[in-house]
């Protein structure tokens, strides 16, 4: 279905609970935008400690602790409040197909990693997650209903129910739904679990 000129704008919260205590992991799951994950603030209100960004054309400046450098021309680096990964996702077409599986397992990854307690890892609580792109209704949409059916099929039995309980959380509007997420980003979450059941499967073959 394309996009018309006149297709209207529907307002959307900077960030929405998708998920409390996500069953067998003890966390809050929230998507959302550039809004959203740029104020600190609702990070924090929110116990927000790991975001996830999945848009390739979105950067954010963390930095609220500077490391001391005598190189000028360096760029800003050193902490920020939160752990922050990054998965380069294109809005639509032109994403490598193993990516969006990569991203899975950076989710995972991300929220089983033990932080050493030492003074340049600041950030060692792990609290909850925010997984946000530009919009926070299409990329970060991909990614949690992947998550979510993946690590949850009991509840998430296909695809579709993880997206359908997204777009309401998230309050999609309908008229957006035929991308929220794009049909690319679709037929990437559904390339992503047929290639998880099969590692799946070669690891139970390997046992």
């Amino acid at each position: 279905m394309p996009i018309s000129p006149s297709t209207p704008v529907y307002p959307r919260p900077p960030i929405s609970l998708i998920s409390k205590n996500f069953p067998g992991w003890g966390m809050d799951i929230y998507t959302g935008g550039a809004s959203g994950v740029c104020n600190a603030a609702l990070l924090a209100e929110h116990d927000i400690g790991i975001v996830i960004n999945c848009a390739v054309n979105l950067d954010i400046d963390w930095v609220t602790i500077q490391e001391a450098t005598p190189d000028t021309h360096l760029l800003s680096h050193g902490a920020g409040p939160v752990r922050y990964y990054k998965l380069g996702l294109i809005d639509g077409e032109g994403n490598e197909p193993a990516m969006l599986h990569a991203g899975y397992h950076l989710m995972r990854s991300a929220l089983l990693q033990q932080i050493p307690d030492k003074p340049s890892y600041r950030n060692r609580r792990r609290g909850n997650i925010l997984v946000n792109c530009r919009g926070g209704s299409n990329r970060s949409v991909a990614l949690v209903a992947l998550f979510m059916h993946l690590e949850c099929p009991e509840r998430y039995p296909t695809l579709d129910d993880a997206i359908a309980l997204i777009r309401e959380k998230r309050q999609l509007h309908p008229d957006e739904w035929f991308e929220t997420p794009k049909p690319s980003l679709t037929r990437l979450a559904e390339h992503a679990i047929l290639r998880e059941k099969a590692l799946i499967a070669t690891e139970w073959h390997d046992e």
